[in-house]
């Protein structure tokens, strides 16, 4: 249990990254896909998102921010608004995900580079050629993708409007 929350098989913290690539070794003849991002109030658009993704492969890897990594993105101080336990939590309990892995960086660089999966996906807010990890995965014949999101959704938004007394 980590703050009452349960513990859950497929959520890896960041020093538990050979765990997952034990995990995975096993499974190089599916399509591993990833994606990354803070998902601190889950919405409508994230579920999206992750369906899509998940639906470009076999295996769905969530690199999800560390507390002190979506500190360091300039959210604001009081984000992240749900801890990585909590955040980990749920999304470990999505259909679509199917590994959720805890990284300490601004960006998930090198824990794409341990994974090495063979589809890499971020939001339509970031252009192929920003996506942090491309070169790897292009390097290694895997494919690159921006999928466009759901329009009306951002947790800047909703936390914004929760703010404003709705």
């Amino acid at each position: 249990m980590n703050n009452g929350i349960p513990a859950h098989p497929a959520i890896f913290r960041a020093n538990q990254w050979n765990k997952l690539l034990t995990e995975l070794a096993d499974k190089r003849d599916k399509r591993i896909v990833f994606t990354n991002g803070c998902y601190d109030i889950l919405h409508p658009g994230h579920v999206d998102i992750l369906a899509r993704c998940k639906a470009e492969g076999d295996i769905l890897v969530l690199g999800l921010n560390s507390d002190d990594s979506v500190r360091s993105l300039g959210k604001g101080t009081d984000r992240p608004v749900n801890t990585f336990a909590v955040r980990a939590y749920v999304l470990a309990h999505l259909e679509s995900v199917d590994y959720v892995v805890e990284f300490n960086e601004s960006t998930p660089f090198e824990l794409i580079n341990a994974v090495r999966p063979n589809v890499l996906i971020k939001g339509g807010d970031w252009g192929i050629d920003s996506i942090v990890g491309k070169d790897i995965v292009e390097k290694d014949g895997g494919r690159v993708l921006s999928l466009p999101l759901l329009q009306g959704f951002s947790t800047t938004s909703l936390i914004e409007k929760i703010r404003s007394g709705c």
